[in-house]
């Protein structure tokens, strides 16, 4: 099978990419041809035949550095052409699109869809929804300027991204994110998707209110590899609990080094890096150690008492839950998004309620004190598997084949 993988990033930037890169790698292994379409960048790690990509774009810059992006950010002419000489050169069976609002724009759909017109070429078109860009301009359905999480767009339309400043606290980016929205929503564009992969059951939940979507929803949560399950040596638990991820904000990471100021018996690792790491660097009982990886990184979730996912956004489905459980590592989570669906209350670790610093130094407190009930959701962590690559690709190849209707997967 011929895949074509779409994303705007083609170089290590997050989640979205570590699911893009391990995804086609393992769908190479099973065989299958896949390239890859997205912006050209100097860190760029995949690509395709035809050698095209538009180029590079940063909507994240202090300001919009060149005239045209206001109109590229909205409609690229440019991605629809270069889009197009990849579809012509490999002929792709199955399109997958992963993160592409703002600098590949819808357009490129449009483009996916004419070549299905014109050739007479079966093509599926999936999307795996890596955040909220299909429902809300800003992707993450939170106001920044009040750190609030928001649904104004799904009940009155994308024009509140605008009234609310919600991309970047900047009016002109926010006015160009409701005009994107409005736009593609009024033309029935993403009604050319075939199938919307949703991580979790909160996204499906989420994306279902828009009815172009409602029957061609799925959920798959992401895939991880099962490093505790059927070990027969693992390594020795130490005396620390550990946050891994960014210092931001909407990670509830004020809430969290509140609740390490109340507990200064507990000793807390750190690993990241973000906008509050100065902050992170203040805290006596708090060792940062810096963004880890690889290795090091898994030695520190396998070897912390249990770790803490204090987010207090909608998170999807984070690979930093599944990956300390899947170490074997129990997990205390704030009860929001798709965290509760990966946490097992009283079994792989603790719900607390998102932004209450009580709730979450009572479970904190009462987790690290009682070890016996550690040692048996540890051992519970253990026993749980999530899907392997291996396995979440198996499944992946059912949709691209539609083998079953979609009905079966809901």
């Amino acid at each position: 099978m011929k895949i074509l993988m779409v994303n705007k990033f083609l170089y290590p930037n997050g989640g979205s990419e570590t699911y893009l890169f391990e995804t086609g790698k393992q769908l190479q292994r099973m065989g299958h041809e896949v390239q890859y379409f997205g912006m050209e960048h100097e860190g760029r790690i995949v690509g395709n035949r035809a050698e095209s990509y538009t180029s590079g774009m940063d909507f994240h810059s202090g300001k919009l550095a060149k005239l045209s992006y206001p109109v590229r950010i909205i409609y690229s002419a440019e991605a629809r052409r270069k889009i197009r000489r990849v579809l012509d050169d490999l002929q792709p069976e199955v399109v997958h699109l992963n993160n592409f609002n703002f600098q590949l724009t819808p357009s490129i759909l449009m483009e996916i869809e004419k070549y299905r017109k014109q050739t007479g070429r079966t093509v599926r078109i999936l999307y795996t929804a890596h955040d909220y860009q299909l429902i809300c301009p800003n992707h993450m359905m939170r106001i920044p300027a009040t750190d609030e999480n928001c649904e104004r767009c799904l009940e009155k339309g994308f024009w509140q991204c605008a009234a609310h400043r919600c991309i970047h606290n900047s009016r002109i980016r926010s006015v160009l994110g409701s005009m994107e929205g409005s736009l593609y929503r009024g033309l029935g564009t993403y009604r050319y998707l075939d199938c919307l992969i949703c991580p979790s059951r909160f996204m499906k939940e989420k994306l279902d209110h828009n009815p172009v979507f409602r029957e061609k929803t799925v959920v798959m949560h992401n895939f991880v590899e099962n490093g505790a399950s059927g070990a027969s040596q693992m390594p020795q638990k130490k005396e620390y609990v550990l946050y891994f991820g960014r210092f931001a904000q909407e990670k509830g990471i004020r809430t969290l080094l509140n609740a390490c100021r109340r507990l200064p018996e507990i000793p807390f690792i750190f690993a990241g890096n973000g906008p509050l790491e100065t902050e992170v660097n203040a805290a006596e009982n708090v060792t940062n150690v810096g963004f880890q990886t690889g290795d090091a990184l898994k030695k520190l979730i396998a070897e912390a008492a249990f770790s803490i996912y204090p987010s207090e956004w909608y998170e999807n489905c984070p690979f930093s839950v599944m990956e300390s459980i899947s170490y074997g590592t129990p997990v205390i989570g704030a009860d929001i998004g798709g965290i509760p669906e990966l946490v097992e209350q009283g079994r792989t670790g603790e719900l607390f309620q998102s932004g209450d610093v009580d709730d979450l130094c009572d479970k904190m407190w009462k987790l690290w004190n009682d070890r016996e009930l550690l040692k048996e959701y540890t051992e519970k962590c253990r026993e749980k598997t999530f899907d392997t690559v291996e396995e979440y690709c198996s499944k992946l190849l059912k949709l691209y084949r539609k083998e079953e209707n979609l009905s079966v997967w809901r």
